[in-house]
C-alpha cells in the first residue's frame, strides 16, 4: 500500500514566516516614525542675543524653532517673510525670518511648528538655509 503525503506545513516554514512578518513590522515602524532632522550640528539661537544686537550675529548660522504666527509677505521671485513665535523662557518672542524663493515649493502653514536653519545677513536679518516641519 502506498503512503500518502502529509498535508501539514513544516515547522521551519511557519517560524520563517513569523520572523519575516516581525521584521517587516519593525522596519516599517522605523521608517514611518522618523521625523526630519532638526539641524543638530548648529547651535540654537538665544533670542536675547538677537534682541540685544542682531547685527553682531551676521555671518553665523543658528537654529530657530517655533510656531509660524503669520505670513507677512510673499512674492514668487523673492520668497517670503514669516513671523515665528519663539519660546524665550518666561515669555514668547517674535522673530521675522526671510525664506528665500528656493523654498517656495514647501507648503509653510501658519500655526505649525518648524525648525529653521538660518544665516544672519547684514542688519541682523535671519535668512533660512534649511526648513523642517516639527
Amino acid at each position: 500500500m502506498a503512503r500518502r503525503a502529509s498535508s501539514h506545513l513544516h515547522p521551519g516554514i511557519i517560524i520563517g514566516a513569523v520572523v519575516a512578518i516581525v521584521l517587516a513590522v519593525v522596519a516599517g515602524k522605523s521608517f514611518v516614525g522618523k521625523k526630519s532632522a532638526t539641524f543638530g550640528d548648529v547651535a540654537k539661537l538665544s533670542v536675547s542675543e538677537l534682541l540685544d544686537n542682531g547685527n553682531s550675529l551676521r555671518g553665523n548660522e543658528y537654529v530657530i524653532e517655533g510656531q509660524i504666527e503669520e505670513k507677512l509677505q510673499w512674492t514668487t521671485n523673492r520668497g517670503q517673510l514669516v513671523s515665528v513665535r519663539v519660546d524665550a523662557g518666561s515669555d514668547d518672542e517674535f522673530v521675522g525670518i526671510e525664506i528665500p524663493q528656493e523654498f517656495n515649493k514647501l507648503n509653510i502653514d501658519t500655526k505649525q511648528k518648524y525648525a529653521f536653519r538660518v544665516k544672519f545677513r547684514q542688519g541682523g536679518i535671519p535668512v533660512a538655509t534649511g526648513v523642517n516641519r516639527l
